[in-house]
């Protein structure tokens, strides 16, 4: 039976831990060092605030600077619930006072987890799982660094050849690696269609003749060299080469994390559910801990939405 309530607001260099007893009367609070000593410290106090009782433990980060003190509490076999920072901030609405502090945070968030039933447990996550949080993690980022590339081609490609910049909304590789070699009407004319679909050929672009029409075709609507056309050509070429080297990254992490989703025991069961692949798939047991379980209910489960 739970007796303490300790809730514990994550920062990257100190975390504030408030506990509450089961009238909700704070009985500890204090700041505390993201170190192991300290942590090692921090919960023997709890603990014994709580003897002979039990505490739950409550965080508002389940990943990154959380998990040193994640794990030492699944070391010791401490029940752990996890409250997301919008829980945490709505929640906040209903408490005295206006300021937000860290002890304010961590008082809210130990109450919470006092007050409410509906919050699941935090498991151990298995090996596959750890991993798949790694990579699905790493993806999201390079994903997300590839979208700010292809706005700034977009953006300097729209200052010297504004016609071959509406032609990017096509999808494939193929635009982004003409740009490569090719940036401006004037050098797309000189080379014109054929030339061009054998040279795209050659780097293994498909549809090459639609492409390299449309590029020339554009071309032949504008004459005019705009000014600073060179270096801008050279800084498009320089981009377009980034977002290439970004594609090749998030192939290749595409390809780790399908094989290791497929090492995991629950694989095959997750991928009989609707809409469900190996990057959805992967994302669920990285969320997870690799326990669908820990959704609770199908519901729950089924209002997943790939974050990919």
């Amino acid at each position: 039976m739970f007796t303490i309530w300790a809730g514990v607001d994550i920062g990257k260099e100190h975390h504030h831990c408030v506990a509450l007893d089961t009238r909700g009367e704070r009985r500890l609070s204090r700041r505390v060092g993201n170190g192991e000593p300290e942590l090692l410290e921090l919960i023997r106090e709890v603990l014994a605030l709580a003897d002979p009782g039990e505490v739950l433990w409550a965080v508002d980060t389940n990943h990154g600077s959380a998990a040193l003190l994640i794990g030492l509490l699944l070391d010791q076999g401490q029940p752990m619930v996890y409250l997301t920072g919008l829980t945490v901030h709505r929640a906040s609405a209903g408490y005295r006072g206006q300021s937000k502090t860290d002890a304010k945070d961590a008082h809210v968030i130990a109450d919470q987890a006092r007050m409410r039933q509906d919050l699941g447990l935090l498991r151990p996550g298995d090996e596959v799982a750890v991993d798949l949080r790694v990579l699905t993690a790493r993806r999201l980022d390079l994903v997300n660094d590839r979208t700010r590339q292809i706005n700034r081609l977009r953006e300097q490609l729209l200052g010297i050849f504004p016609a071959l910049e509406r032609a990017l909304t096509r999808k494939g590789r193929g635009l982004v690696l003409l740009l490569t070699g090719y940036q401006t009407p004037g050098a797309i004319r000189r080379i014109g269609v054929r030339r061009l679909e054998s040279w795209l050929k050659k780097r293994g672009v498909k549809n090459t003749s639609a492409l390299a029409r449309t590029a020339v075709e554009a071309a032949e609507t504008q004459y005019t060299a705009l000014p600073g056309e060179k270096l801008a050509a050279d800084m498009v070429a320089r981009i377009a080469r980034g977002v290439l080297v970004l594609d090749a990254e998030i192939a290749e992490l595409d390809a780790l994390i399908e094989a290791r989703f497929h090492e995991h025991p629950q694989a095959k069961v997750i991928e009989t559910l609707p809409g469900m692949g190996p990057r959805l798939g992967a994302e669920s047991i990285a969320a997870t801990g690799g326990d669908l379980t820990a959704f609770g209910s199908p519901d729950r489960l089924g209002a997943v939405r790939p974050i990919l």
